[in-house]
């Protein structure tokens, strides 16, 4: 998962880098206006932002604004201005949320997660989703391949959501089981998960040589489909 941070304080960038990728994210920088409209409309695929205010040549009003002409993506701003004008401000130029320096990391982490839940949603509630040659009906719950229902149990469905909502982020098999404890109640442990996932791989004619969910050794897992 792509995400690219707008700041131009060197600290905050490599505190936020560092953070980021142990958290499986794939980070792009830049600390000025114009480094980040580059990267925007070089066409990359970015899955959130995070867009600093003051910046050298502009602020992250401008780049909020550029990026909402074409894409929908989330936007979350850090800043120092902890005030209603500069709050409203960032919501009517399209951010999804915001949060005031300093911040602590782990705060952070779960708006970003919050943020990008609820992006998915109003995305996919309303259609599809397609993993590979299979598809889930978000309205109905149900699962198909060729027009063939592929019946998986709730708590392979609850899986299957918790990888579509983290596609191309590597999830600890840890953040796996909080998610899945989050949404269905249930206690599952470390082995069961492995069970789960192995079932899960099967039912969607994952394999060796065309992979959905791939084991990340020694971490946990990831798909990128």
């Amino acid at each position: 998962m792509k995400v690219l941070v707008v700041e131009d304080d060197e600290i905050i960038l490599e505190g936020l880098q560092i953070s980021l990728r142990q958290e499986g994210y794939e980070v792009l920088s830049a600390a000025s206006q114009n480094q980040a409209l580059e990267i925007w409309k070089s066409g990359v695929d970015l899955d959130i932002c995070l867009l600093d205010v003051m910046l050298p040549d502009g602020d992250g009003y401008t780049i909020c604004k550029e990026i909402r002409k074409t894409s929908n993506i989330p936007i979350l701003f850090l800043t120092a201005c902890d005030d209603e004008v500069h709050t409203v401000l960032a919501l009517e130029q399209g951010a999804d949320d915001y949060i005031a320096k300093p911040f602590r990391i782990r705060e952070l982490l779960a708006r970003m997660k919050a943020i990008l839940r609820r992006s998915h949603r109003s995305v996919v509630d309303t259609g599809i989703v397609q993993v590979g040659e299979n598809q889930i009906h978000l309205q109905t719950g149900k699962v198909y391949r060729k027009d063939e229902e592929i019946v998986l149990t709730a708590m392979e469905y609850k899986l299957l959501l918790v990888f579509v909502n983290h596609r191309g982020q590597t999830l600890s098999r840890q953040q796996i089981l909080n998610d899945i404890w989050d949404q269905v109640g249930d206690f599952v442990n470390d082995n069961t998960l492995t069970v789960y996932v192995k079932r899960l791989r099967e039912k969607l004619g994952d394999s060796q040589e065309n992979p959905f969910i791939q084991t990340v050794r020694g971490v946990g897992y990831r798909m990128e489909k």
